[in-house]
């Protein structure tokens, strides 16, 4: 599973930001391998947004946001906010980085 989280810290208008995050969401929650998402808000800066996404693999995820139905979406949203997006996965308990790179 790949779990994708987005800080989202709004420039101007929170109103204007929520208006504009609706599209943006509704759009992914319909794409395939999707598997649910939440946005959470800052109790000490009401500025601040977390969005955690989750997709069945990194194909879904990527395919998602690389249509032109989602850039057309986003970029009204991407002008009203500094964002910090990052994929991740689940890493197991024991689990230790491996020479080549990966874990086991």
């Amino acid at each position: 599973m790949l779990t994708f989280i987005n800080k989202m810290t709004v420039l101007g208008d929170v109103n204007e930001f929520l208006a504009a995050k609706e599209p943006v969401t509704a759009y992914l929650g319909g794409t395939a391998k999707h598997v649910g998402s939440r946005t959470l808000r800052n109790l000490g800066e009401p500025n601040v947004f977390i969005y955690i996404a989750h997709w069945d693999d990194k194909e879904a995820f990527e395919a998602a946001v690389g249509s032109e139905e989602y850039s057309a979406l986003a970029a009204p949203l991407a002008a009203l906010v500094k964002s910090e997006p990052a994929t991740w996965t689940t890493l197991p308990e024991g689990e230790r980085l491996q020479a080549d790179g990966t874990y086991a």
